[in-house]
């Protein structure tokens, strides 16, 4: 075995390959220049894949890749093989480069033959970018799918806390107008008698004390009626006006119910629609909402009314009212403002912020209830530093006997009750 190998390898009888070109140089330099620079080029190129693939190591099919490099290399090896055969004879080795090479050469062209259907199937660039664009639209219509779920999960969670605001109110409001009936009922007897003491010759002291009293009931008698306004029980006589002549007759005492110089800023809707509602409670909310303005401008600053037609469908959306038409009054100050957990007890009654004895916290609680008796609601907004805004809507009349745009007259009406204090 080992002459075999030894004969094949003997190169004694053999020429160099030069001799075949005679050595002439200009044949001998053309073959070396050449080789080595197709030699160069194949050790180059397995290089450059092998660095690719190491990077790339994502690519489909890699390994042919690698089988590719082998291949090239060890035909560039072939290449300075033959130059060196050109002045040394060593042919049985540039044949066992050969077969090497052949042999790896016909294993990758199998390879590749077995492989040339599956990547014919990949996909083309263009149809990774047809494919990428379609995805892109459904994450974008994945994307807004889930906002318009965020959003209905937020409208619903919105609405479930108006329902829960709207039962808690209705309850207080039920047990507030039962208790406000029966005190009330107690109070006509405690009041009749004392009428019926005035008509009865007393000492001074026991006048004084009677008189006393009779003021003691009369007020608690009058803090009973906030009660059933927020109960919705009080009586209403509505009649037909437009609230814009109603707010500028009360100008001076609004005035004097902020504590101001100069009357309130005022926007009202020169269109503004007409309301049915009774005017002395109206009076009666606005001066209130006046005084809640003041105490919340301890140091200053000047309120704003304002007045606008609302239409059906805003007030729907906005107040979740019956779809019909409002008109919407506003009180705005430019206060301290109150926290989220202070403006959702605003509207309860005997809630306050103030003092003790500067407000019974009635103020909201009675504007909310006629609101709603009066078919209308009332919304509060309020953030911390920015002042609070108080929105009154009342439903639009649309009686066709249309009335001039002012408030009812001074000989039919009672004289305008100011509140003491309210809430703020």
């Amino acid at each position: 075995m080992f002459d075999a190998l030894g004969s094949f390898l003997d190169r004694s009888n053999l020429s160099p390959h030069g001799i075949c070109l005679l050595w002439r140089p200009e044949l001998i330099w053309t073959h070396v220049v050449s080789d080595f620079v197709i030699g160069v080029s194949y050790f180059t190129i397995p290089v450059a894949m092998g660095v690719f693939l190491l990077k790339r190591r994502d690519v489909a099919f890699g390994w042919m890749g690698w089988a590719f490099a082998f291949f090239i290399l060890a035909c560039g090896a072939t290449h300075f093989l033959a130059i060196w055969t050109l002045w040394v004879p060593d042919y049985a080795a540039e044949a066992l480069l050969k077969a090497f090479t052949g042999i790896g050469s016909f294993i990758t062209a199998i390879l590749l033959w077995r492989l040339l259907p599956h990547a014919v199937a990949l996909p083309s660039p263009e149809a990774l970018r047809r494919a990428n664009a379609e995805l892109v639209d459904r994450i974008r219509e994945r994307d807004a799918a889930l906002d318009a779920l965020r959003t209905a999960i937020a409208d619903r969670e919105h609405a479930e806390e108006m329902l829960r605001q709207t039962q808690k109110m209705d309850a207080i409001g039920a047990l507030t107008g039962g208790v406000a009936h029966d005190f009330n009922n107690l109070l006509g007897v405690v009041i009749a008698n004392l009428d019926r003491l005035a008509r009865f010759p007393l000492e001074s002291g026991a006048e004084r004390a009677r008189s006393s009293a009779l003021t003691g009931a009369e007020r608690a008698a009058s803090l009973v009626q906030k009660m059933l306004a927020f109960a919705r029980r009080q009586p209403l006589q509505p009649t037909r006006f437009g609230a814009n002549g109603l707010i500028a007759d009360l100008s001076e005492l609004l005035r004097g119910a902020l504590n101001a110089v100069e009357p309130p800023e005022m926007t009202l809707a020169p269109d503004l629609w007409p309301v049915r509602v009774d005017a002395n409670q109206l009076e009666n909310v606005l001066l209130n909402l006046a005084v809640n303005a003041r105490d919340a401008m301890p140091e200053g600053g000047r309120a704003t009314i304002r007045t606008r037609n609302v239409p059906a469908a805003e007030a729907a959306a906005r107040a979740g009212l019956p779809a019909v038409d409002h008109i919407l009054i506003s009180v705005t100050d430019q206060g301290c403002g109150m926290s989220p957990e202070v403006s959702a007890r605003a509207f309860e009654p005997f809630f306050t912020t103030k003092a003790v004895g500067e407000g019974t916290g009635l103020g909201l609680s009675q504007a909310f209830g006629f609101a709603k008796q009066s078919g209308g609601h009332i919304l509060l907004d309020s953030r911390p530093g920015h002042g609070t805004t108080v929105e009154v809507y009342l439903p639009r009349d649309r009686d066709t006997a249309v009335r001039p745009a002012s408030r009812v007259s001074e000989a039919t009406a009672p004289p305008p009750f100011v509140p003491a204090s309210s809430f703020a």
